[in-house]
């Protein structure tokens, strides 16, 4: 038997990180593995692809200024079309819920190419929430052949659109691999702005929000709460890594700009990230990844959402849902900021997204189907 060749197509940050540890293991285990990037977000993704020592074989470099959905969807199918055909893989690897996954997994779907999707089973049930990553997930599901379920919610997610159960496989989630990889205990930041940043006396409150849902009067009033707790609390720093979107650039400059203790950065690369949630007490987001990523540092999550589609770390008690409220968030904010039990109740509660050994289950798995 010949080694089998897998392709793996991605194009943003998240999903880089995600799948290098799959990468990984794949070439520990003798695959012929090709890697394909649609650079859908170009900076962001580089920063990934240099920490993981990831060399794409094929760079579509589909990002354009002021893109849409239409633009990185059209782009992504025509730039694959080739590249498939040329290089026929025995199975199409995608990950998560962006525009690249679902085109990459309908691509391999016309050429006949079995599909294998990380990540597989996460649903809010409402299409426009999160948008479109909830459609591409559900219509990525319709078209895959191996579904990696991160946790058993997900799979039974899965088994109720009747994806057959011989066909789903329970994994965790391959991000635990990843953070477990490059996190490192007692980091010390070594530039500004968080090199000033007081972790030892102060309670570091980190802040992202981003997503689409958030735009708008709602990214104001997590805005809002922010300055709040800025004032209320002396003992706290919060840090706001700012979205390069200018949708959220302007909104958060324009509330807390110049507020004392209240900290505005641009992304930090992946690495000093997990550091500094490693070094924060707690975190205040709209990410998916970060409700993942977060509990297995111990680090209580409010999520600045309506629904996610990662119900695990709310059942766990690792993250709460506060919406996008001023008073709300504030509120629950308050609770945890001022109240030790309740805040021992979510920082100690354990992580319901894996071991850090998901790739290596998904590459056994992908070794056992294709050779059988």
């Amino acid at each position: 038997m010949g080694r089998f060749k897998i392709a793996t197509v991605f194009g943003t940050r998240p999903e880089a990180i995600k799948l290098a540890p799959v990468l990984q293991a794949l070439d520990k285990r003798g695959f012929d593995s090709v890697v394909i990037v649609t650079a859908q977000h170009r900076e962001m993704l580089d920063q990934v692809l240099d920490l993981f020592s990831i060399n794409p074989d094929y760079d579509l470099d589909i990002m354009l200024k002021k893109q849409d959905l239409f633009d990185i969807s059209l782009n992504a199918l025509q730039g694959l079309q080739s590249l498939l055909k040329k290089e026929k893989p025995d199975a199409l690897l995608v990950q998560g819920d962006t525009t690249t996954t679902f085109i990459a997994a309908l691509a391999a779907f016309y050429l006949k190419i079995k599909i294998g999707h990380i990540e597989a089973g996460l649903r809010t049930f409402d299409k426009d929430n999160p948008f479109p990553e909830e459609m591409n997930r559900q219509l990525t599901s319709r078209l895959t052949d191996f579904h990696f379920a991160p946790t058993d919610i997900a799979q039974k997610n899965l088994e109720r659109e009747g994806i057959p159960t011989g066909n789903i496989f329970v994994t965790g989630n391959t991000v635990i691999d990843a953070l477990l990889e490059t996190v490192e205990d007692d980091y010390s930041f070594k530039k500004p702005p968080l090199n000033n940043i007081d972790f030892i006396n102060n309670k570091v409150v980190l802040v992202t929000a981003h997503r689409r849902e958030s735009w708008g009067e709602p990214l104001q009033n997590i805005c809002l709460a922010v300055k709040k707790l800025a004032e209320d609390y002396q003992d706290i720093e919060a840090v706001f890594s700012v979205h390069l979107n200018p949708q959220v650039q302007q909104v958060a400059r324009s509330v807390l700009d110049g507020i004392e203790r209240v900290h505005l950065i641009n992304p930090l690369d992946y690495e000093l990230f997990v550091q500094l949630m490693n070094r924060s007490y707690l975190i205040l987001t709209d990410s998916g990844g970060i409700q993942e990523e977060a509990p297995s540092l111990g680090k209580p999550v409010l999520v600045l959402r309506e629904v996610t589609e990662r119900p695990e770390a709310i059942t766990a008690g690792t993250a709460k849902i506060v919406g996008r409220n001023t008073d709300r968030i504030v509120t629950e904010a308050s609770l945890l900021l001022s109240n030790q039990n309740e805040y021992k109740k979510m920082a100690k509660a354990k992580n319901p997204y894996g071991d850090g050994k998901a790739a290596e289950r998904i590459v056994d798995v992908l070794l056992g189907q294709l050779g059988s």
